[in-house]
């Protein structure tokens, strides 16, 4: 059966993700059937979901098959899916306290996950862990960006902050913090007792894994 008479019979839950893939190419050619086209772009991405919504056009266009048009129809179908999982997320933190790492983790996953930059975000909370703010602090590049604790502690002090949580995103897919990562985490720390506005954790975002220094004891 078709991937898309089976999906009028059993709706799309009963698809598996290549026979998804083959419904929004629609068609394949002589030399690139649709299904090799399909198998292909999930081995590209070792059959993750997550990997496949980061790769731009141009990517998806390095498959047999896939062209300029397949392509871009691929990736709004991946986008209206990343804005859908946008809008669940913040339907749920509106009850808006942070309680754990995890809590920090749901909250920036979809916003940091599949960025080809670091960012370096602030969660502002007042001492019940209500959230007042989050504040984005430095966009970098590859494999860093900056995030002067001058800066950091200039937004918190502003919003009357009783503590803050620092994020930021690696998106070489490693959580592990780096030497630098490290360094930042004593300074701000180090200035937050003396403000008397803790450093309460610092979370190190991948797509579906984080560091959290307050976890492994390292606050």
């Amino acid at each position: 059966m078709l991937p898309r008479e089976k999906m009028l019979l059993e709706g799309p839950q009963g698809l598996s993700n290549v026979e998804l893939i083959m419904v929004l190419l629609g068609s394949g050619t002589q030399k690139s059937p649709i299904r090799e086209s399909a198998e292909s772009l999930m081995h590209l991405v070792d059959h993750d979901l997550s990997k496949l919504s980061s790769i731009p056009p141009e990517g998806l266009m390095t498959v047999s098959g896939i062209g300029n048009a397949k392509a871009l129809q691929l990736s709004a179908a991946l986008e209206l899916g990343r804005r859908r999982q946008k809008l669940l997320t913040h339907m749920a933190q509106k009850a808006c306290f942070i309680r754990s790492s995890e809590d920090v983790f749901n909250r920036f996953v979809i916003r940091l996950a599949d960025l080809s930059h670091e960012e370096f975000w602030l969660v502002l909370l007042r001492r019940s862990n209500e959230i007042i703010a989050e504040v984005m602090i430095s966009k970098g590049g590859l494999t860093g960006t900056v995030a002067d604790p001058k800066v950091i502690f200039s937004k918190a002090l502003s919003f009357r902050a009783a503590g803050i949580i620092a994020i930021h995103n690696h998106p070489s897919g490693n959580v592990r913090p780096s030497r630098a990562d490290r360094e930042l985490t004593k300074n701000l720390q180090w200035a937050g007792k003396l403000l008397d506005c803790p450093l309460l954790d610092h979370v190190i975002v991948s797509r579906n894994r984080y560091f959290s220094f307050a976890d492994e004891g390292d606050l």
